[in-house]
């Protein structure tokens, strides 16, 4: 295994997904300029997700749609035939 190609700036990070408000924490290198309180007092870093395990259809069984920010309208657009 090759060595220093690993970040080393793990810090605990609160996953959001906004599509149903359910939240995890875990480790992340990820940057976030917000913050959020979680369960157990302390703030941690805050990044938001437009679809996670709890609100995909793959894992939840469920077929839903889940158009955050005009998705499928944006798709439509750049596909369009164009004349």
């Amino acid at each position: 295994m090759k060595q220093g190609i690993h970040p080393e700036n793990y810090r605990f990070v609160v996953f959001k997904d906004m599509s149903n408000g359910d939240s995890f924490l875990s480790k992340s290198t990820a940057n976030s300029k917000e913050t959020i309180q979680w369960e157990d007092g302390k703030e941690y870093p805050v990044i938001k997700l437009e679809i996670s395990n709890t609100s995909h259809p793959f894992y939840t069984g469920k077929s839903m749609l889940v158009d955050t920010a005009g998705r499928i309208d944006k798709f439509k657009k750049r596909y369009a035939k164009k004349d």
